[in-house]
């Protein structure tokens, strides 16, 4: 048979060039088929972008586990020697669609393993804490990144207002601030699951933990001004590294750890240890390795297999759950709800999000359908006609002791919990001097561009409760940035 150009539903058409028209000249017909349905395939060929996290790449792989940590927990995906296929998204999380890789920005490590249970996510950042604790807060840390409704332009003062008015977020701004703001590539970073999991083994006992991706191309970052240049130049610059070093058979590869905390240690250790803005030191949880993740195959079709995964931490697995993180509970709801309003209902039966596990269950309809029951499985559960039950021996898993009141109130302090003292640490122990005059600059830049005087001195005292040392600093640059300017100014008006 020839490979003649079909229409959607398989008609062969009798020209790729030119429209059904009255005549060479004459008008075009609203009942050329195949004309009408190219241009409204066309106009659909978008989907709405993500409000976070909007530009990214990804790549397909494996995982493979090394080590044995069943002692800890019964997932299948964790096991010894096991190999699950997986998919991996990077992503910026501020920025559209087009906007340039290489702009100073939290970077997104997301990870799907597709395991013999169902899918199972990792869905985290290049940073092991996040800018808030409480998901109700998320909605107004994303409109002040983003950008003033009048203007459409992105704004230094509604960004600094935020933070300053929510100090839970200095240690991510430090991070964000310093070196790791711009890595060199997406395979030359960390990840993390920022987040406390839950992780129960075969005999019931549980334990929190963190999840910690070790590149083993190395951590490796570039300057403010290397980065500018590169988003001048080349806007999808971490697409193509990424896609690339693939094609060439470099295939980049990090080692999975985990730090595990004993169930009962979290109800009295020094950190809340469920607050997403904090870090579990290594002192105290040291890193115990899992396995080693690899990503080696290319998306086929960028759109289909990178841009309609729908990467959510509500898919979890046996062995596997939720914690008391604010943040997390949030985004067990949020992620899920907004693939359906970007992708359908039916999200998940696209073949990168569908699971390699069977799927039973009772929903049925919805826009998109593609798999179905058969007409003899009934609709509804309980039956008595032999349809698919749920298991019971899960009914408990994953829980957690509370108290049982309902209050709006933020999480219990422990005992060492403060909004800056994390990011204090990471200034001067973890930033070496050079580093530390690199971050200078960079908190220099960026909060010069704040017009409102109460809103610059807030966000120089952001930075003093971070370091006294540094936000004596910090003003003397900004003050010095000022006469400069005012300097300027007066000579060009000499100069007129």
């Amino acid at each position: 048979m020839s490979n003649f150009t079909t229409t959607q539903t398989g008609t062969p058409v009798g020209s790729d060039a030119n429209s059904l028209s009255a005549g060479p000249n004459g008008a075009i017909a609203l009942h050329d088929r195949y004309l009408v349905e190219k241009l409204a395939q066309f106009n659909r060929e978008r989907i709405p972008e993500r409000i976070v996290h909007a530009k990214g790449g990804g790549a397909f792989g494996e995982f493979v586990v090394t080590e044995d940590v069943s002692k800890y927990t019964r997932a299948a995906v964790f096991q010894p020697g096991t190999v699950t296929e997986t998919v991996q998204r990077f992503s910026s999380v501020a920025g559209e669609q087009g906007s340039p890789d290489t702009w100073r920005d939290v970077r997104g490590f997301a990870l799907r393993f597709y395991t013999t249970e169902g899918n199972y996510d990792i869905v985290g950042n290049n940073t092991p804490v996040f800018f808030i604790r409480d998901g109700i807060k998320f909605p107004d840390f994303i409109h002040s990144q983003k950008r003033l409704p009048g203007s459409g332009l992105r704004d230094a003062d509604m960004q600094w207002d935020f933070w300053t008015n929510s100090p839970e977020s200095a240690h991510q701004v430090t991070y964000l601030m310093g070196d790791r703001g711009i890595p060199t590539s997406w395979r030359e970073m960390p990840g993390f699951g920022s987040h406390t999991y839950q992780w129960i083994n075969a005999a019931g006992e549980r334990f929190w933990v963190k999840y910690h991706f070790t590149s083993n191309q190395g951590n490796h970052e570039i300057t403010g001004a290397e980065a500018e240049k590169i988003a001048g130049a080349d806007a999808d610059y971490y697409r193509r590294d990424l896609y690339e070093a693939i094609a060439e058979g470099n295939f980049p590869s990090w080692d999975l750890h985990v730090q595990v905390m004993p169930y009962e240690d979290a109800k009295t250790y020094r950190f809340n240890p469920f607050d997403l803005t904090k870090v579990w030191p290594h002192a105290d949880y040291p890193l115990i390795k899992v396995g080693t993740h690899t990503l080696n195959r290319n998306p086929e079709n960028f759109f289909a297999q990178i841009e309609q995964v729908a990467l959510s931490p509500a898919n979890l697995v046996p062995g596997i759950d939720a914690s008391p993180d604010k943040m997390l509970m949030a985004r067990i709801f949020s992620y899920p709800d907004a693939q359906r309003y970007r992708i359908g209902a039916n999200y998940n039966q696209i073949p990168v999000n569908a699971p390699k596990a069977p799927v039973n269950n009772y929903s049925q309809d919805g826009a998109q359908r593609h798999f179905f029951n058969s007409p003899e499985t009934p609709v509804y559960a309980p039956n008595t006609l032999g349809g698919p039950a749920a298991d019971a021996a899960l009914a408990g898993e994953g829980s957690w002791e509370s108290d049982g009141s309902l209050v709006r109130a933020a999480a219990t302090l422990h005992s060492e919990d403060s909004d800056f003292g994390q990011a204090g640490t990471l200034y001067r122990e973890v930033f070496d001097d050079a580093a530390k005059e690199r971050f200078l600059e960079t908190i220099t830049g960026a909060v010069s561009g704040v017009q409102r005087p109460h809103i610059r001195e807030a966000a120089i005292q952001y930075w003093t409760n971070v370091d006294a040392t540094l936000g004596e600093k910090l003003r003397l640059n900004l003050a010095a940035g000022e006469t400069t300017a005012n300097e300027k100014a007066e000579f060009v008006g000499v100069a007129d």
